[in-house]
């Protein structure tokens, strides 16, 4: 019979994914899968009949009770809020719709839910739990439950966003605006910004960012032409090293200076053109980068 340490093992990656798609954070995550694994600890096995269904329900109310929590610690942050980037896997990439419900756009999506609706739905639509087993989990009425998820999951289809899922048109896209930028060309970057694209920065008050997000293809394309001749973030474009990267299952692109990530950020595209960029700054949200 398998230990308690061997069981919460076996389930530590689905504890993880549950909650950070709950709450767009790697490093509340990560204390919401410790926190778990205090309480599994102090459980009599005997008692429990799935272990992964105990597990989840654990991690779930404790992501759900930090939600409620964050989100009004998050109607006070400075400028535009996005989920800590966090580096994914290729096989995450390939997997159309797991790439998608750990996307950047996605988990802004799921901001603009209530806590019970991004709970419901990322239990039941992203991880495919039966309704029976989310109302157990995080002890509500299955009637109450369904309705949770129809809501939440027509709040989310008719703001999801749309991408091509060639993940070559999108890699070769991300490669020719990180050329574009870097050489401050800006008719290339015109060509490649779909017109009425969009880009969110999050520098969190640490860093000087935009306070609003940025629209259309001009102003962004001027963006980032000027952050190309200036410094950003105390540190002289000469500096700056640049990889590419899977972040959120998406193509994307890591910031370094002296082996430090700076600034990470995602593109969207359809059409072969960009349509929105999601740039974080805030070097809270990316210390686990420079550790992964």
């Amino acid at each position: 019979m398998a230990t308690a340490t061997e069981l919460f093992e076996q389930h530590r990656n689905l504890l993880f994914s549950v909650a950070y798609r709950m709450l767009g954070s790697a490093a509340d995550a990560e204390d919401v899968v410790q926190d778990s694994w205090l309480k599994w600890s102090a459980v009599d096995l005997d008692t429990v009949d799935s272990p992964k269904a105990y597990l989840v329900r654990i991690a779930s109310n404790t992501a759900l009770n930090r939600l409620k929590s964050a989100q009004v610690q998050r109607e006070s942050y400075v400028g535009p809020w996005l989920p800590e980037p966090i580096l994914t896997s290729p096989d995450i990439a390939e997997d159309v719709e797991m790439a998608d419900s750990v996307s950047m756009a996605m988990l802004v999506v799921l901001e603009s839910l209530t806590p019970e609706e991004r709970a419901v739905f990322v239990l039941r639509e992203v991880f495919g739990f039966p309704h029976t087993e989310i109302a157990s989990a995080l002890d509500r009425p299955e009637a109450s439950v369904r309705q949770l998820a129809h809501r939440a999951r027509s709040h989310v289809q008719a703001r999801r966003p749309r991408f091509d899922a060639d993940r070559e048109k999108q890699k070769q896209a991300t490669e020719e605006f990180l050329s574009a930028a870097a050489g401050g060309d800006i008719n290339r970057l015109m060509e490649i910004l779909a017109p009425d694209a969009a880009l969110w920065t999050d520098g969190g008050g640490k860093v000087k960012a935009p306070l609003r997000d940025i629209h259309g293809a001009h102003r962004i394309a001027n963006f980032f032409v000027k952050v190309a001749t200036q410094p950003w973030q105390g540190y002289r474009p000469e500096q700056w090293e640049f990889a590419a990267a899977q972040i959120n299952g998406a193509n994307g692109v890591l910031i370094r200076v002296e082996g430090k990530v700076v600034t990470a950020f995602t593109t969207e595209v359809l059409d072969g053109r960009i349509t929105a960029i999601h740039l974080v700054g805030n070097p809270d949200k990316l210390a686990h980068l420079d550790e992964d």
